[in-house]
């Protein structure tokens, strides 16, 4: 047979990914199994465990996105170099990780030097994290790793604050693979004990179908509004949202049957699209469990998970409510209709027993929480939960063996996660080698020559910019590594700031050019990307414009600075500021706008939610009197319509 031959090249090509692709599923439920009792019972040893978590992860990248695969071709020659590049990093993988723990065990057994194999083992085992993690994550994250390397041994040759005194390859490698501030340090051991249960405990309860009676739900309890089935992909979308941990994960779970019903109402595709993403993304900052991020912000601030809960609710309620007005604004403004009574969903007692399948696993979750267990065993609880009220389903009940299955697809997710924290692993290491981090802080002082406003405008852009093509909780600890103490240094409390670099993380999943929630929504709309980024943006606009509100007023947190009175006053500014930013947004009050009466709105929000009191107090007179007027102008033309009639 001839060597350009197809069948020659891509079948055994294809037997050989059949098989790495069986092994990722049979390796990915050993790491969900691994990740639920660890949870429930505790960790063995925690050098082997993340070493071990972490060659699991490396393997399981790995064996789903080879080479041959990644980049087809009908060379045998080439499909041939491809195999052997992967053998070796694979086999890097596995030696890096490994030797690892092994040299951990040396080093807590007293005084130990590196040798060149320990050296080189480390060099090997990095390039094949930061090349796996490229192949799961794309550029940007690799970017950002290469950069910090890069800094690492020339930074040196810097000019002013931004220079370092040098680091050697040893120092280096002895830092970021050996040490516990790099790859195999404390961010990594949050994961591994306390996200990996949540990515798994997502899963698991979409897999029960619990996500389908939401949906359903969500449908019947909007039917009766112009929104429609969009109200209803912006409540399921966040309750499931704050469930999975997942932005993509979340648009194409329930964007495959929102979606299309969003855009059968007549809205536009690129709006059906942008809605999804934009409600999916959202969920990320929904308590009660924010994607797992709450439990992070509070393993990394020492904050208790409950009071993270708390601040995030007002914030999220407000996004929720913009994007509610955002939708009935659209649906006048294209004049749409409520779903017909013969379509709309009609529940049963089955969609009342099946919401018993998402009820009682988040019931369980905050009840544990409450009573002061631990995140991890709440997540362990949850799952159980979970799974035993999954067999309310009688579907489940037909095919519980589908519960395996997914036990291997979320090992994978975990994976792809710890890759991901691997390599920002490596970061962590540089900065804390370099001290960039505080450098960079100094930097930005400097520039908004300490005013709040701009430093917290650079920090916006910052976290929009690292945060491209990320996923949720990778994006939010590269963001606060490097913007954080930049925000700090102006005396803002510990979690205003987290919370602020953290909506700009989930916000930097819509913002072009590398949107991922809106990317993943465009194929299922029938969209351009690039559109329906854009719009995600405009119907996400509030999302950008909240972390300053609780920037300057913190008792929206509900922290110590809480005063009711103040409180009161922020929320009513805050929601008007939203309403002029939407009718802006969509040219459309209770009329259509002409373009004058749209673009004031929003130099008049902005002022409204500025500090300058007598600004803010002729702001808020001139927004009421221009939503006034479109009030007036729209009783006269109708007056005008029934006269004619």
């Amino acid at each position: 047979m001839p060597s350009n031959s197809v069948g020659f090249v891509e079948q055994p090509t294809s037997k050989i990914f059949i098989i790495l692709k069986n092994s990722s599923i049979l390796v990915g439920i050993v790491v969900s199994l691994t990740a639920i009792y660890s949870a429930g019972f505790g960790i063995f040893k925690q050098n082997a465990h993340n070493s071990l978590a972490m060659m699991a992860s490396l393997f399981i990248v790995f064996a789903t996105t080879p080479l041959v695969e990644l980049y087809k071709t009908q060379r045998r020659a080439i499909s041939l170099l491809f195999w052997m590049v992967d053998a070796v990093l694979a086999t890097s993988a596995i030696l890096g990780t490994f030797h690892y723990m092994t040299v951990q065990n040396k080093l807590n057994d007293g005084f130990y030097d590196l040798s060149n194999w320990d050296i080189a083992l480390g060099y090997a085992g990095m390039i094949a994290l930061i090349e796996f993690c490229r192949r799961a994550w794309g550029l940007p994250l690799v970017l950002v790793c290469l950069a910090c390397i890069g800094y690492t041994f020339f930074g040196a040759n810097l000019p002013g604050m931004f220079g370092h005194a040098g680091f050697g390859i040893v120092e280096f490698i002895e830092s970021i693979w050996y040490n516990y501030s790099g790859v195999f340090g404390n961010t990594t051991t949050i994961v591994l004990g306390l996200v990996w249960i949540y990515i798994v405990f997502g899963i698991m309860l979409e897999a029960t179908g619990a996500g389908r009676a939401l949906l359903r739900i969500s449908l019947f309890l909007t039917a009766k509004t112009r929104g429609g089935p969009a109200y209803a992909a912006i409540v399921a979308s966040s309750m499931f949202g704050t469930m999975s941990g997942s932005t993509v994960a979340n648009v194409v779970g329930t964007g495959t049957f929102t979606i299309p019903l969003i855009k059968q109402r007549g809205f536009k595709p690129e709006f059906a699209g942008g809605i999804e993403a934009t409600a999916s993304s959202g969920g990320q900052i929904m308590p009660p469990i924010m994607g797992a991020a709450a439990f992070l912000i509070s393993e990394l601030t020492g904050i208790p998970y409950l009071q993270i809960a708390m601040a995030a609710l007002v914030p999220a309620a407000f996004y929720y409510i913009s994007l509610f007005i955002n939708v009935g604004l659209e649906a006048k403004k294209q004049g749409i209709k409520p779903v017909p009574e013969a379509e709309r969903v009609k529940l049963t007692w089955q969609d009342a027993i099946d919401s018993l399948m998402f009820v009682v696993p988040v019931a369980v979750i905050i009840g544990t929480l409450v009573a002061g267990r631990s995140p991890a065993y709440a997540g362990f609880l949850g799952i159980l939960s979970a799974v035993v009220s999954g067999f309310l389903n009688p579907v489940l009940r037909k095919n519980p063996l589908q519960l395996i299955n997914r036990l291997g697809i979320a090992g994978q997710s975990c994976a792809k996660i710890m890759v991901a924290i691997g390599v920002i692993g490596i970061v962590i290491g540089v900065m804390n080698m370099s001290g960039i981090g505080l450098n960079f802080a100094n930097k930005i002082l400097e520039v908004s020559q300490e005013n709040l406003f701009l430093a917290l405008l650079f920090s916006m852009f910052g976290a929009l910019i690292l945060g491209m093509g990320m996923p949720t909780l990778p994006a939010y600890l590269i963001i606060i590594l490097i913007m954080g103490p930049a925000i700090s240094k102006f005396g803002l409390p510990l979690l205003v700031a987290h919370l602020f670099v953290f909506y700009y993380g989930v916000a930097s999943s819509l913002t072009p050019p590398i949107a991922l929630a809106a990317y993943a929504a465009a194929p299922i709309a029938g969209s351009s990307p690039l559109r329906t980024s854009i719009m995600a943006v405009k119907l996400g606009a509030a999302k950008f414009i909240i972390p300053f509100a609780f920037a300057y007023y913190p008792g929206m947190l509900f922290t110590d600075f809480f005063e009711l009175d103040v409180f009161l006053w922020i929320c009513a500014r805050l929601f008007l500021v939203i309403y002029l930013i939407s009718t802006f947004v969509s040219m459309f009050d209770v009329r259509q706008l002409s373009g004058w009466e749209a673009l004031i709105r929003l130099p008049v929000a902005l002022g409204v939610l500025t500090t300058v009191g007598w600004l803010q107090f002729v702001s808020i007179i001139i927004g009421l009197l221009l939503i006034t007027f479109s009030l007036l102008v729209k009783a006269k033309n109708d007056r005008l319509s029934q006269s004619d009639v």
